[in-house]
């Protein structure tokens, strides 16, 4: 064996233990993440119960607000900006597989291997029951991506979605998803490392439970000061405001984005030609401060009062003033500094994907 066998031989060898080690770090580090921002016990703090609206019939009613302590895990922030220069970044918030919502499963390849061949074998796993699965490649400049058929990868990440709206990760999907993730493996000549279910499971359960605290959903009413309103001619009216309709039936107060600020309930049985109620929602988590969707769905139920002859109110049809709204304000600006501070900031894809 000559010197530059030696040589070549060590050098894989270094790297092979290295991407090991990365892919351990990154469990750990996802983990603690997780952890430290689910884990601590919360109380609740409910908005004012006039401050919600029914609306449809589906609305969640009176939302929670739970506010968690102050982080003293500064020694844990010391440890992430140390890992921040590692060689290999960690996959951000904006690729498929998220270290914070995800539970990434690391397969390492044998050699390198072409997107072409990888993409034919993860067809078959996209789901487990109503969580999605993506894949992500680490690249020959050492970048994780999303694998594309162009791509060329040495190692690559399973992301299992930990929780949504509905259930968090169940120890059957877990064990479903282990035995399709090793047949997928064995086509690509792969190893996966599978992290133990026990642990998975109680992040999961921590993950749901941070979604329920947080799915708000904000109403306000505008209820008729007279006779009911046709829907014919409102439907034209909400449509010339700026609502699309959308395919539940609702209307939809477009983001410019492709996403809605805020939607709109009738209220109408099916078949009905009237209506003496509209209902306006905003899912709380789902939109970005900055685009101020309280604001804006207030200053919207305002102008259709004014124009409609109606007024704004509450579930129980009292008058919704100024300074209600305004609390009803701080308090959701409170709500997004809660989210912010988890690391799911409403409106980002993180938020997107758990509030679905």
């Amino acid at each position: 064996m000559t010197d530059l066998q030696i040589s070549l031989i060590a050098i894989g060898g270094t790297i092979v233990v290295g991407v090991i080690s990365y892919n351990k770090w990154q469990e750990y580090r996802a983990r603690k993440s997780i952890e430290r921002h689910f884990s601590n016990d919360h109380d609740d703090v409910l908005m004012q119960p006039s401050a919600a609206a029914d609306g449809a019939s589906n609305a969640r009613h009176e939302p929670g607000f739970s506010m968690p302590a102050d982080d003293p895990a500064v020694t844990d922030q010391a440890a992430e900006a140390v890992a921040a220069d590692a060689q290999a970044a960690l996959p951000a918030q904006d690729l498929p597989v998220d270290p914070l919502i995800d539970c990434n499963i690391p397969l390492m390849l044998e050699g390198v291997v072409h997107g072409a061949q990888i993409l034919p074998a993860l067809q078959a796993l996209t789901h487990i029951g109503s969580k999605p699965i993506h894949f992500i490649g680490l690249n020959q400049n050492q970048v994780w991506e999303a694998v594309r058929n162009g791509g060329i990868y040495s190692a690559l990440q399973a992301g299992v979605q930990l929780a949504n709206r509905s259930s968090a990760l169940t120890e059957l999907e877990y064990s479903e998803l282990v035995t399709r993730l090793r047949a997928v493996a064995d086509q690509l000549g792969a190893e996966p490392d599978v992290p133990d279910m026990a642990e998975v499971v109680d992040i999961a359960r921590e993950l749901h439970r941070f979604i329920a605290e947080h799915d708000a959903q904000l109403g306000i009413n505008i209820h008729t000061n007279g006779a009911p309103w046709a829907l014919n001619s409102l439907h034209t009216m909400l449509e010339k405001q700026g609502f699309e309709l959308r395919a539940d039936g609702r209307l939809g107060m477009p983001d410019g984005d492709g996403g809605n600020l805020f939607l709109l309930s009738t209220n109408a049985t099916p078949g009905a030609a009237t209506t003496a109620r509209l209902t306006l929602l905003l899912e709380v988590p789902c939109v970005a401060p900055l685009r101020d969707g309280f604001g804006a769905m207030t200053a919207c139920a305002k102008l259709l009062a004014a124009k409609l002859g109606g007024s704004v109110v509450d579930d129980g049809s009292q008058i919704l003033s100024d300074e209600a709204l305004a609390d009803i304000a701080a308090q959701v600006a409170a709500f997004y500094d809660d989210m912010e501070a988890a690391e799911i900031p409403a409106g980002s894809n993180r938020a997107q994907r758990l509030f679905q």
